[in-house]
C-alpha cells in the first residue's frame, strides 16, 4: 500500500508541474502578443501540412494592419456574426452566443421557405455541428494561434487557460486586432487585409457595410460550408442577417 501511495503522490506532484510549467509557457507567449505580432498560427503550420500532405506548396496571402485601418463595418460585422458581446464579457459567452445563433437559425429558415426552399438546412447545419457558433472570439483566437483543431477535453482545457490569460494580459481592441489579422478567409488567405483585397480588390480599410458583413459570414468555415464559391445562398443568406445585427453591435473602446 505504501508503493501505491508514493506512486499515486509522485503522479499527482508530476501533473501539477506539469500544469504548472505548460500555464508558464502560454503566459509568456500571450504577454509577447501584447506588442509582438505573432509570426505564424498553429492553424497557419496546420494548413501547410495538410498542403503538404497533398503534395502541394502551401499557400499564404497575409498582410498585416492595425485595428485602426480595418473598416469599423468589418469590426461591426465579425462581432454580430461570431461573438455579439464581445466588447462586456470576460472570454466565455456561450449561452448568449447560443440563443442569438438559434434565432439567427430559425429566421433563415423562414427566408429559405419564403424562397421557395424546403430544405433549411441547406442554409446551415445544425448547431450542435457548428463548433464556431459555440466559441467566443477570444476562445477561437487561443486556438487558432496555439492549439490543433482536434476534438478532446484536453484541447478545450487549453483553450479555455488561454481564453483567461488573453483576457488578462491584453485589451479588447488587441484581442480583436490579432482575431482580425490570423483568421482563415479562404485558401491560403489569412486576415482581414489579405480577405478584403482578394474578395473586393480594396483595402480593408475601404470595405462598405454589405462587403464587412459578406466577409464576417464565410468566417465560420470559408472551405467548405461557407465557401463563396460552393455556397453562395448559403452566404448570402448570412450576410443579410448579419447586416441586420451590425448596428446593434458594441466595439471594444479604445
Amino acid at each position: 500500500m505504501r508503493k501505491i501511495g508514493r506512486i499515486l503522490l509522485w503522479t499527482t506532484l508530476a501533473a501539477i508541474l506539469w500544469i504548472v510549467a505548460e500555464t508558464a509557457i502560454y503566459a509568456y507567449w500571450v504577454y509577447q502578443l501584447r506588442d509582438h505580432n505573432p509570426q505564424t498560427t498553429a492553424l497557419i503550420e496546420q494548413r501547410a501540412r495538410e498542403a503538404h500532405a497533398r503534395g502541394e506548396e502551401p499557400k499564404r496571402i497575409q498582410q498585416w494592419v492595425p485595428l485602426d485601418r480595418i473598416s469599423v463595418h468589418l469590426q461591426r460585422a465579425v462581432i454580430a456574426g461570431e461573438d455579439h458581446n464581445f466588447a462586456t464579457h470576460n472570454g466565455f459567452d456561450y449561452e448568449a452566443i447560443r440563443r442569438a445563433w438559434e434565432e439567427a437559425q430559425h429566421e433563415a429558415e423562414r427566408e429559405a421557405r419564403a424562397e421557395g426552399n424546403a430544405d433549411p438546412n441547406d442554409w446551415i447545419p445544425p448547431l450542435p455541428t457548428f463548433k464556431r457558433g459555440a466559441s467566443t472570439i477570444t476562445q477561437q483566437l487561443a486556438k487558432n494561434l496555439f492549439l490543433s483543431t482536434e476534438r478532446s477535453f484536453l484541447r478545450k482545457a487549453r483553450e479555455a487557460l488561454i481564453t483567461i490569460l488573453l483576457e488578462r494580459e491584453l485589451t479588447k481592441r488587441r484581442i480583436l486586432e490579432l482575431y482580425l489579422n490570423v483568421i482563415e478567409w479562404g485558401d491560403g488567405i489569412y486576415g482581414a487585409e489579405a480577405a478584403a483585397r482578394f474578395y473586393f480588390k480594396k483595402s480593408a480599410a475601404d470595405l462598405a457595410p454589405r462587403e464587412a458583413a459578406f466577409l464576417a459570414a464565410i468566417i465560420p468555415n470559408p472551405l467548405t460550408v461557407f465557401n463563396p464559391q460552393k455556397n453562395p445562398r448559403r452566404v448570402a443568406r448570412r450576410q443579410r442577417i448579419i447586416l441586420r445585427y451590425m448596428s446593434n453591435v458594441k466595439l471594444p473602446t479604445k
